[in-house]
């Protein structure tokens, strides 16, 4: 299994040597992360509980290009922005939480400040 750093590495030299680096402001990789993890929700939408099951089954690795799309922007976004996602998915872990102590939230869907 590759390492994070070394998917982030692959990516960037994919953009780089397409100089495609000059397209790339905050905006717009923000606007294709969306429009790809829009993409994702394609597969389901419209689609019962049974209909889901039966169609993973078959476009499981549909789906998985999808994912990797959406992982491929928060990788390159995060690498511009300079931002650990690890440390940043660690802290945003930690805060969710104490927002929804297993004893209030187990079981429930209930928003936090609802609780």
């Amino acid at each position: 299994m590759k390492n994070i750093d070394e998917l982030t590495q692959k990516i960037i030299a994919f953009r780089d040597a397409r100089d495609w680096k000059q397209f790339h402001n905050p905006k717009d990789l923000a606007l294709s992360l969306v429009l790809e993890a829009a993409e994702v929700t394609e597969h389901f939408q419209w689609k019962s509980k049974e209909e889901i099951e039966n169609y993973i089954k078959t476009n499981k690795s549909d789906i998985g290009e999808e994912l990797a799309d959406v992982l491929y922007w928060v990788l390159l976004m995060s690498h511009d922005l300079s931002i650990d996602v690890f440390d940043a998915l660690d802290k945003k872990i930690k805060k969710n939480e104490d927002k929804y102590p297993v004893e209030k939230a187990k079981g429930k869907h209930t928003k936090y400040n609802k609780l």
